[in-house]
């Protein structure tokens, strides 16, 4: 499955902050109907994800209905990306084999 949308980055402020781009209600339900052909458990679920030209591999995380992408330093710095941004994101949901 593949998707492409854009969103704002927000943070969370907890013993570190992380940062994370909620995904759309749309994109969130097209993931939900797969999401049994995905999830390794705890409801995450494997993407690999493109933001400008950085490429990379994590899960995304439910949350009230809807699922957030993480996006690590190494992805948010070379982009300059912080809290409030507006970025366009390409990724592709791993189903299991």
């Amino acid at each position: 499955m593949e998707l492409a949308f854009s969103g704002e980055v927000i943070e969370w402020r907890g013993p570190s902050p992380f940062y994370f781009l909620p995904l759309p209600d749309e994109e969130s339900a097209d993931i939900r109907e797969v999401a049994a052909m995905a999830t390794y458990g705890w409801g995450v679920i494997p993407v690999t994800a493109r933001i400008g030209e950085v490429s990379f591999e994590t899960s995304l995380f439910p949350k009230d209905g809807t699922y957030l992408l993480p996006l690590k330093n190494a992805v948010r710095k070379p982009q300059n990306l912080g809290a409030g941004d507006r970025v366009t994101v390409e990724m592709t949901v791993n189903l299991r084999s």
